[in-house]
């Protein structure tokens, strides 16, 4: 069974935030870093060379692929940053109706700044996300 590509790395996350160019999108970043500690009271932790994640989710699909990546985290990419682990939240419909300029993937929240969008209700997801994942 073929292995996730992106895993649990070493790296350093300061080096990651560090290295983001645009100053704004390395302050959104910094405070995704603070709200999702808050969150779940975990530290972050690199998951592969460009993904903050916090907390390990450990998963297993019906067809019987099983893996583990992050909880919850976030990317930051060439347009947006990517927030991943929200999608089973039971409340997402409602609060993505009041976060404010999204949009949503594949088990992706993007964002383009911070301050487009009710910081408070990003929170709220990201709380309620996690919530259901470890109960």
């Amino acid at each position: 069974m073929a292995e996730n590509k992106t895993q649990l790395t070493d790296a350093s996350v300061e080096q990651y935030l560090a290295a983001i160019e645009d100053e704004a999108r390395r302050k959104d970043c910094t405070a995704l870093v603070k709200i999702m500690t808050k969150a779940t009271k975990l530290k972050p932790k690199m998951w592969g060379t460009a993904i903050v994640g916090f907390g390990i989710h450990r998963y297993k699909y019906d067809s019987g692929r099983e893996g583990e990546t992050c909880l919850i985290g976030f990317s930051s990419r060439k347009g947006d940053i990517s927030i991943y682990g929200t999608g089973s939240a039971p409340k997402r419909e409602e609060l993505l109706s009041t976060l404010g300029k999204h949009r949503t993937g594949k088990g992706c929240l993007y964002v383009g700044k911070l301050k487009d969008v009710d910081v408070a209700v990003l929170e709220a997801l990201i709380v309620d996300s996690v919530r259901t994942k470890v109960g």
